[in-house]
């Protein structure tokens, strides 16, 4: 027997979701949307493998999957498929679908590349048509609907313009959407919920948060300060999306309270359950530390 096998009998039998566990860090529902801004295929099929099950849903680029070589598209489609990731493509080619009078040849592509769900919105479009109709024109091709509330290029938002991306986001519910995505951009900086120093509104957080709970409303937070602001302000359960692909494990390390920022907060930091007792006879702890 060698010294390393001599040294470490039991290798292979200690696991990463046993010890958190056993420091309080609770087990969590997949609430992180991260974004592929265009990776090549491999790049993606490793974060994949890394990180699919923390992953709530995948976002395909913005419409670099449209010029990408279609079979590389179409394998990252396929590798998420294969992870039990669904997927989803961002707003921006819906819009322009719209605008240029060809949604129904998107939503044919859309389901024929084998996309889950795709994103609607009117972040820098205007759309006459009735979201029954889009949502009806999407399910009918197998397509599941989400919806961005909020502007791109109107800054920061208001108390009416909250009020009345709440009225529209629940419009697009009631026709048949499965969840809101709120705008933030690529900056989090004087857009949607975040001023032109990136600073959070937590009040208007608060009315999207409390109108229609984490499980239907989706913060967009593009980038760390954003991320942190609202997992700090919501703790563990606020679904956050548009992050990117690598920085995903620091997002969850945040929101399991394992990041020396999240410590310091009572609704992220771990609750450790109290030390089982001590043998007087052994000393060792009268708790399973190793699958059989």
């Amino acid at each position: 027997m060698s010294k390393e096998t001599t040294k470490h009998p039991l290798r292979g039998h200690h696991h990463t979701s046993d010890y958190l566990r056993m420091i309080g860090v609770p087990e969590i529902v997949p609430a992180t949307s991260p974004f592929d801004p265009g990776y090549d295929p491999a790049t993606l099929e490793s974060h994949l493998e890394q990180s699919a099950h923390l992953m709530s849903i995948l976002k395909i680029s913005m419409a670099c999957w449209m010029v990408a070589k279609e079979s590389a598209t179409r394998r990252k489609v396929a590798a998420a498929k294969k992870h039990r990731v669904p997927t989803v493509t961002g707003g921006g080619p819906f819009e322009v679908a719209v605008a240029q009078g060809h949604l129904p040849a998107y939503l044919d592509l859309c389901a024929d590349i084998g996309v889950t769900r795709i994103e609607c919105g009117e972040g820098f479009t205007e759309m006459n048509l009735k979201a029954a109709d889009v949502i009806r024109m999407a399910t009918s091709r197998g397509l599941d609907v989400q919806f961005e509330l909020g502007k791109k290029h109107d800054g920061a938002f208001t108390d009416d313009g909250v009020t009345q991306l709440i009225e529209q986001g629940q419009r697009w519910l009631d026709a048949g959407a499965l969840q809101l995505v709120v705008e933030a951009r690529e900056s989090a900086k004087e857009v949607g919920l975040f001023d032109d120093s990136g600073n959070l509104n937590r009040a208007y957080a608060d009315r999207f948060a409390k109108t229609f709970g984490f499980h239907t409303v989706v913060f967009e937070a593009p980038n760390k300060p954003s991320q942190f602001a609202l997992l700090n302000h919501f703790g563990r359960e606020v679904h956050l999306c548009n992050v990117r692909l690598e920085e995903i494990l620091r997002v969850e390390i945040y929101r399991r309270g394992l990041h020396s920022d999240a410590f310091s907060h009572d609704n992220l930091r771990p609750v450790a359950p109290k030390p089982a007792r001590r043998s007087t006879e052994s000393l060792e702890w009268r708790m399973p530390l190793y699958a059989e």
